[in-house]
């Protein structure tokens, strides 16, 4: 080797392959045993070498590259969604470009004339509303595309991948119910995302049918410290609520920052379910209650899809459908408990809520 650019012959003389070995594990056209891919990795790592992809289209003439859009940088739950990505392209020779939208669709539609101008081989998105983004309306069915996260809840053109939106409203509402919770509030960021409005309709519909009573939504938005400020000033001119559904991360930020400024501790006087699930919630003095999303195989579903596309599957589109999960810790005071060990008797007790509804109310 010279003291030029490391290239892939150098690569497959330190791991001891042929050069055709180096090439398909880092462009995944053929599969590698295990041993062999060590190896090469090993070897790459040693001498510093880097694939160039634009040289390996030209040579295939097809592009290394996939395109993926999120609302929102910021968003932790999108930044942990793009990481996982990121590792599942390189795993099968893919290079990933990232652009965020601001959830302006405005700037989605600059974002995503950008992305196809590099004409990548497929595309994940999450787009900013519940319409397929207008600037790939014409790719559908020519270009691979997956949508994440938010999906119309009556279906997409394309392949989709999302959580059950509606059954996690359930949850975080069953679990407060559960704990002798009447007063509860949903805090949504935004009604106008479907996946948000499918959240709402799932915990009010159970608050709803388990104490007849309307429950209390508040729209906080997408940025932590302007929804912080919205449940501040909601916070210091309604009555208390028992407990707080925060139905994103973001909002969950919002609620803990809102009740941090005005002193009011968690579970008691005011508990908390929150939205996904990050070591913080867990490392905090009172550990959070929250609801999970599988992001990990959300992102592995998502690619799965897309790596099919890219490879020639022409099926119909698909609609996976994942379950979230509860995590509970320390923010949710059980008032059942402390009422029965009191002795007391409840004059208006409360209906199983560990039992889920026979049906469904249709979402309007």
């Amino acid at each position: 080797m010279d003291n030029g650019r490391v290239t892939i012959r150098d690569v497959a003389a330190r791991a001891g392959v042929s050069i055709a070995t180096v090439s398909n594990v880092f462009s995944g056209n053929k599969p590698v045993n295990a041993d062999l891919r060590e190896r090469v990795l090993k070897a790459a790592e040693e001498l510093a070498y880097q694939v160039d992809r634009a040289a390996s289209q030209l040579r295939s003439g097809q592009a290394r590259v996939v395109g993926v859009l999120v609302p929102d940088l910021d968003d932790v739950f999108f930044t942990s969604l793009v990481s996982q990505l990121e590792v599942l392209a390189e795993r099968d020779g893919y290079d990933i470009l990232v652009a965020s939208s601001r959830d302006d669709l405005g700037l989605e539609q600059s974002r995503l004339r950008t992305l196809l101008a590099w004409r990548p081989s497929g595309l994940i998105a999450v787009p900013c509303s519940d319409a397929v983004p207008e600037a790939l309306r014409g790719e559908v069915g020519r270009l691979p595309i997956v949508f994440a996260d938010r999906v119309p809840p009556e279906g997409s053109i394309v392949d989709t991948v999302a959580i059950d939106n509606r059954e996690a409203g359930e949850i975080a509402a069953r679990h407060l119910l559960a704990k002798g919770h009447r007063d509860i509030l949903v805090a949504a960021s935004s009604l106008a995302i479907s996946p948000i409005r499918e959240r709402v309709h799932g915990a009010c519909d159970l608050i709803r049918s388990a104490l007849d009573r309307e429950p209390t939504v508040v729209e906080l938005g997408s940025n932590a410290d302007r929804g912080a400020a919205t449940f501040r000033h909601w916070l210091e001119r309604h009555k208390q609520p028992s407990a707080v559904i925060a139905l994103t991360n973001v909002t969950t930020l919002s609620t803990l920052s809102a009740l941090a400024r005005l002193r009011i501790d968690i579970p008691d006087p005011v508990s908390v379910v929150g939205f996904d699930d990050y070591p913080w919630m867990s490392a905090r003095k009172t550990g959070l209650t929250a609801i999970r999303q599988p992001i990990a195989e959300m992102a592995e579903a998502a690619w799965n899809r897309l790596r099919a596309r890219m490879a020639g599957d022409r099926t119909p589109p698909t609609h996976s459908v994942m379950q979230t999960s509860l995590q509970a810790r320390d923010s949710v005071r059980d008032l059942a408990a402390m009422a029965e060990h009191a002795g007391s008797r409840d004059p208006d007790p409360l209906p199983n809520p560990e039992r889920p509804a026979a049906s469904r109310k249709a979402v309007h």
